[in-house]
Protein backbone atom coordinates (compact mmCIF):
# COMPACT_ATOMS: atom_id res chain seq x y z
CA UNK A 1 0.00 0.00 0.00
CA UNK A 2 1.07 3.38 -0.30
CA UNK A 3 2.03 5.92 1.83
CA UNK A 4 1.40 9.65 1.54
CA UNK A 5 4.37 11.79 2.05
CA UNK A 6 4.50 13.03 5.72
CA UNK A 7 3.31 16.49 6.20
CA UNK A 8 7.22 17.32 7.29
CA UNK A 9 8.17 15.90 3.68
CA UNK A 10 5.78 17.50 2.04
CA UNK A 11 6.16 21.19 3.16
CA UNK A 12 10.36 20.39 2.71
CA UNK A 13 9.86 19.45 -0.67
CA UNK A 14 7.52 22.71 -1.31
CA UNK A 15 10.18 24.79 0.46
CA UNK A 16 12.73 23.72 -2.32
CA UNK A 17 10.71 24.15 -4.84
CA UNK A 18 9.60 27.71 -3.65
CA UNK A 19 13.50 28.62 -3.31
CA UNK A 20 14.33 27.52 -6.37
CA UNK A 21 11.62 29.59 -8.59
CA UNK A 22 12.79 32.57 -6.40
CA UNK A 23 16.35 32.13 -7.48
CA UNK A 24 15.49 31.63 -11.38
CA UNK A 25 13.01 34.65 -10.83
CA UNK A 26 16.01 36.57 -9.57
CA UNK A 27 18.71 35.61 -12.36
CA UNK A 28 15.87 36.68 -14.64
CA UNK A 29 15.91 40.09 -13.52
CA UNK A 30 19.37 40.58 -13.20
CA UNK A 31 19.67 39.41 -17.05
CA UNK A 32 16.99 41.26 -17.82
CA UNK A 33 18.81 44.65 -16.20
CA UNK A 34 21.57 43.73 -17.99
CA UNK A 35 20.22 43.91 -21.25
CA UNK A 36 18.48 47.04 -20.37
CA UNK A 37 21.72 48.81 -19.18
CA UNK A 38 24.13 47.38 -21.69
CA UNK A 39 21.68 47.26 -24.92
CA UNK A 40 18.99 49.65 -24.55
CA UNK A 41 18.98 52.09 -22.02
CA UNK A 42 22.52 53.95 -19.80
CA UNK A 43 22.44 56.44 -17.33
CA UNK A 44 24.61 59.21 -17.56
CA UNK A 45 26.19 61.65 -15.37
CA UNK A 46 26.63 65.42 -16.79
CA UNK A 47 30.24 66.95 -15.12
CA UNK A 48 30.77 70.27 -15.96
CA UNK A 49 28.64 73.35 -17.03
CA UNK A 50 29.14 73.22 -20.91
CA UNK A 51 25.33 72.05 -21.34
CA UNK A 52 23.83 74.83 -18.79
CA UNK A 53 20.63 75.74 -19.06
CA UNK A 54 19.62 72.74 -20.62
CA UNK A 55 21.56 70.22 -18.53
CA UNK A 56 23.49 71.41 -15.04
CA UNK A 57 26.73 69.44 -13.52
CA UNK A 58 25.58 66.40 -11.42
CA UNK A 59 22.24 66.15 -13.10
CA UNK A 60 21.24 62.28 -14.35
CA UNK A 61 20.23 61.74 -17.76
CA UNK A 62 18.85 58.33 -19.57
CA UNK A 63 20.66 57.63 -22.57
CA UNK A 64 18.98 55.70 -25.49
CA UNK A 65 21.24 53.79 -27.01
CA UNK A 66 18.91 51.70 -29.17
CA UNK A 67 17.36 55.08 -31.27
CA UNK A 68 20.24 55.76 -33.72
CA UNK A 69 20.83 51.25 -34.68
CA UNK A 70 17.26 52.80 -36.73
CA UNK A 71 17.99 55.96 -38.02
CA UNK A 72 20.78 59.12 -38.09
CA UNK A 73 20.72 61.86 -35.88
CA UNK A 74 18.56 64.69 -35.74
CA UNK A 75 19.61 68.49 -35.87
CA UNK A 76 18.32 69.64 -32.14
CA UNK A 77 18.94 66.55 -30.04
CA UNK A 78 21.18 65.93 -27.39
CA UNK A 79 23.88 63.43 -27.70
CA UNK A 80 26.27 61.35 -25.88
CA UNK A 81 29.43 60.50 -27.57
CA UNK A 82 32.87 58.92 -26.93
CA UNK A 83 35.59 61.52 -27.23
CA UNK A 84 39.32 61.00 -27.74
CA UNK A 85 40.72 59.47 -24.73
CA UNK A 86 37.79 57.49 -24.01
CA UNK A 87 35.96 60.30 -22.56
CA UNK A 88 31.95 60.40 -23.07
CA UNK A 89 30.56 64.16 -23.91
CA UNK A 90 27.09 65.36 -24.05
CA UNK A 91 26.32 68.01 -26.48
CA UNK A 92 23.37 69.22 -28.85
CA UNK A 93 23.56 68.08 -32.75
CA UNK A 94 23.66 71.24 -34.73
CA UNK A 95 23.83 70.23 -38.22
CA UNK A 96 24.23 67.06 -40.02
CA UNK A 97 26.09 64.98 -42.91
CA UNK A 98 26.28 67.58 -45.82
CA UNK A 99 25.23 70.42 -44.06
CA UNK A 100 26.62 73.63 -44.24
CA UNK A 101 27.59 75.75 -40.92
CA UNK A 102 28.65 78.83 -39.93
CA UNK A 103 28.32 81.27 -37.14
CA UNK A 104 28.78 85.22 -37.48
CA UNK A 105 27.73 87.76 -35.05
CA UNK A 106 26.02 85.33 -32.51
CA UNK A 107 23.91 83.60 -35.03
CA UNK A 108 24.23 80.45 -36.11
CA UNK A 109 23.64 78.98 -39.73
CA UNK A 110 22.68 75.74 -40.91
CA UNK A 111 22.05 75.44 -44.82
CA UNK A 112 22.39 79.40 -44.96
CA UNK A 113 19.40 79.38 -42.29
CA UNK A 114 19.56 81.01 -39.02
CA UNK A 115 18.34 78.17 -36.50
CA UNK A 116 16.25 79.30 -33.85
CA UNK A 117 18.44 78.29 -29.91
CA UNK A 118 15.75 79.32 -27.35
CA UNK A 119 17.78 77.16 -25.28
CA UNK A 120 21.34 79.56 -25.28
CA UNK A 121 21.78 81.93 -22.76
CA UNK A 122 25.64 82.99 -23.69
CA UNK A 123 26.88 84.11 -27.40
CA UNK A 124 28.60 81.90 -29.89
CA UNK A 125 32.03 82.75 -32.04
CA UNK A 126 32.28 83.16 -35.50
CA UNK A 127 32.37 79.66 -37.29
CA UNK A 128 33.62 80.15 -41.14
CA UNK A 129 31.91 78.49 -43.26
CA UNK A 130 32.02 74.16 -43.67
CA UNK A 131 30.53 71.14 -44.54
CA UNK A 132 29.99 68.63 -42.24
CA UNK A 133 31.59 64.81 -43.38
CA UNK A 134 29.57 62.20 -44.35
CA UNK A 135 29.04 60.35 -41.57
CA UNK A 136 29.54 62.98 -39.17
CA UNK A 137 27.18 65.82 -37.02
CA UNK A 138 28.48 68.62 -35.63
CA UNK A 139 27.48 69.24 -32.01
CA UNK A 140 28.00 72.75 -29.75
CA UNK A 141 27.01 72.64 -25.73
CA UNK A 142 24.45 74.58 -24.96
CA UNK A 143 26.99 77.02 -22.72
CA UNK A 144 28.81 78.27 -25.88
CA UNK A 145 31.37 80.17 -23.92
CA UNK A 146 32.62 77.48 -21.62
CA UNK A 147 31.90 74.22 -24.07
CA UNK A 148 34.79 71.79 -25.75
CA UNK A 149 33.14 70.79 -28.70
CA UNK A 150 32.88 70.49 -32.88
CA UNK A 151 34.18 74.05 -33.19
CA UNK A 152 37.58 72.80 -31.68
CA UNK A 153 39.79 71.59 -33.92
CA UNK A 154 41.19 68.67 -31.58
CA UNK A 155 37.69 67.63 -31.60
CA UNK A 156 36.10 68.40 -34.64
CA UNK A 157 32.60 67.36 -36.23
CA UNK A 158 31.71 63.76 -34.38
CA UNK A 159 31.96 60.32 -36.15
CA UNK A 160 28.00 58.49 -35.87
CA UNK A 161 29.99 55.61 -34.87
CA UNK A 162 30.71 57.16 -32.20
CA UNK A 163 28.23 58.52 -30.38
CA UNK A 164 26.69 56.68 -27.66
CA UNK A 165 23.03 57.20 -27.71
CA UNK A 166 20.47 60.02 -27.67
CA UNK A 167 19.49 61.87 -24.21
CA UNK A 168 16.30 61.56 -23.50
CA UNK A 169 15.30 61.98 -19.86
CA UNK A 170 16.84 64.31 -17.07
CA UNK A 171 16.14 61.26 -13.91
CA UNK A 172 18.00 63.30 -11.26
CA UNK A 173 17.38 65.09 -9.17
CA UNK A 174 13.88 64.60 -8.95
CA UNK A 175 12.56 68.28 -9.24
CA UNK A 176 13.98 68.52 -12.50
CA UNK A 177 12.80 65.63 -13.85
CA UNK A 178 12.05 66.23 -17.36
CA UNK A 179 12.11 64.35 -21.33
CA UNK A 180 14.93 66.23 -23.36
CA UNK A 181 13.24 65.74 -26.62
Amino acid sequence: MNQLPSRSARHKRRGKNEAWEWLQALVIAVVLALIIRYFIFEPFNVSGPSMMNTLHDGDFVLVNKLVYQYRMPKRGEVIVFEAPGHKDYIKRVIAVENDTIEAQNNVVRVNGHSINEPYLSTRTDDIKLQRVPKGHVFVMGDNRMNSSDSRDPELGPIPVDKIVGRADVVFWPLNDFRVLW
